[in-house]
């Protein structure tokens, strides 16, 4: 984001570079929740701030998973369009214009998504816990809203990116023409993002879901070891999806061309420095030894 915003150089405002910074912002989001999470769970799950809190802090989870989700989705699709079709993609996608109104779309539709989730409520009836769902009262209704959310969330965008990166790397792996460094920051894309995806958001939706349902269960008189370990793995779940914040960054890395030749001039220097570091300290070793040596002679 700070380089978004102070970069001097043209590939800070890139509309690729727009996308990521979009991506930035939405994790910068969510970690602004972080205290007060933190503060809840040292507590022992005693929740201080309130309600209307409570839900704004649940409700910036979901708006930054889906934000990720959406963004993501859109930086495949540049790149598939940059990689497979790069005539078509000259012109409108080339414009920062564009990808700044692409952004405020993605941002209205996860809004549209996750405003509903605002609307449960996340407290129990003590008052004291702030759950990440709602409570037992609007289970039925908020499991199918789950159930929708996962399709139009995850399910489709996660398609959507499984068609682009195949058709991507058929075309990398046929064409001589692609240039090299390109053809390497793609692929290296590609497995960023699946790994995003296979790691943070699959594992999660599948045991959000799986938790919802085994819910339902227990609250019919079924309670097994098996529910058990279904909440176990959906709470360990919650921190992967979490974690997509932190891998986020490197997407940055990625895609951007200044940052990476940075990034190399760097690693240049810090040899440099360190292997005139080294001589000099084995000149030093030396000229010491030749100093014993001629100590010792004379004596």
């Amino acid at each position: 984001l700070w380089h978004l915003c102070t970069g001097r150089r043209r590939g800070a405002r890139r509309p690729l570079g727009l996308l990521v910074g979009n991506l930035g912002l939405a994790d910068l989001l969510y970690v602004s929740t972080l205290p007060f999470l933190v503060s809840y769970y040292l507590r022992g799950r005693v929740w201080l701030f309130g309600q209307g809190w409570c839900r704004i802090t649940r409700g910036l989870f979901h708006l930054n998973l889906y934000a990720s989700i959406g963004f993501l989705t859109c930086i495949s699709v540049h790149r598939y369009l940059g990689i497979v079709h790069p005539l078509k993609a000259r012109g409108r996608c080339q414009e920062a214009t564009s990808s700044a109104w692409l952004s405020a779309m993605v941002w209205a539709w996860v809004v549209v998504q996750v405003a509903p989730d605002f609307a449960f409520s996340k407290m129990d009836d003590t008052g004291m816990r702030c759950h990440d769902t709602t409570g037992h009262e609007n289970l039925g209704v908020y499991l199918p809203y789950t159930a929708a959310i996962t399709v139009t969330g995850f399910v489709i965008p996660f398609l959507i990116i499984i068609r682009c990166y195949c058709h991507v790397v058929v075309v990398l792996c046929r064409s001589d023409t692609v240039d090299l460094n390109l053809r390497r920051r793609s692929i290296r894309l590609v497995i960023l993002v699946m790994v995003l995806f296979s790691i943070c958001f699959l594992p999660y939706h599948i045991f959000r879901n799986l938790n919802l349902l085994s819910r339902g269960w227990q609250l019919q008189g079924s309670c097994t070891q098996a529910l058990k370990n279904i909440y176990i793995s959906y709470q360990v779940t919650r921190g992967l999806a979490s974690f997509n914040s932190a891998l986020n960054p490197l997407l940055y890395v990625m895609t951007s061309e200044d940052c990476m030749s940075r990034m190399r001039i760097i690693h240049q220097r810090a040899s440099q420095s360190l292997g005139s570091t080294f001589r000099r300290k084995t000149s030093c070793q030396g000229d010491e030894k030749k100093m014993g040596i001629i100590l010792c002679e004379e004596e």
